[in-house]
């Protein structure tokens, strides 16, 4: 029961982003708006559901599984975007580095602090 509920809190974030997505003018995917509310209602919270942990934790375990076909398609079309790779790799680079920070911050806020064991 606990993975049904934990699948009904992320189908219930990627709707609210699907929802945002269609009413304002935002070009990002809704799966995309619907984690960033997700992470800032848990943020708000103070902490994660063990219910979308049980249930994100085989999923990011298939992450790559999910990602392969993408990256699959760039060997057979990357003959057409030759002449842009100095624009790909910045922003490559440029994302990178912006996952990075945001990542950390947002690790910083929402974990509890440290305490020394000694």
């Amino acid at each position: 029961m606990s993975v049904l509920r934990g699948f009904l809190w992320l189908l219930v974030f990627l709707l609210l982003g699907q929802a945002i997505v269609l009413w304002l003018p935002i070009a990002l995917p809704a799966g995309v708006i619907g984690m960033l509310l997700l992470t800032l209602w848990f943020c708000q919270r103070g902490g994660m559901n063990a219910d979308v942990v049980a249930v994100s934790q085989p999923l990011i375990a298939m992450l790559a599984l999910l990602i392969m076909p993408g990256v699959v398609e760039i060997f057979f079309v990357a003959g057409r975007f030759a002449d842009q790779a100095g624009a790909i790799l910045t922003a490559l680079l440029l994302g990178t580095l912006a996952s990075v920070a945001s990542s950390l911050w947002l690790m910083r806020r929402c974990l509890p602090p440290e305490t020394s064991h000694e």
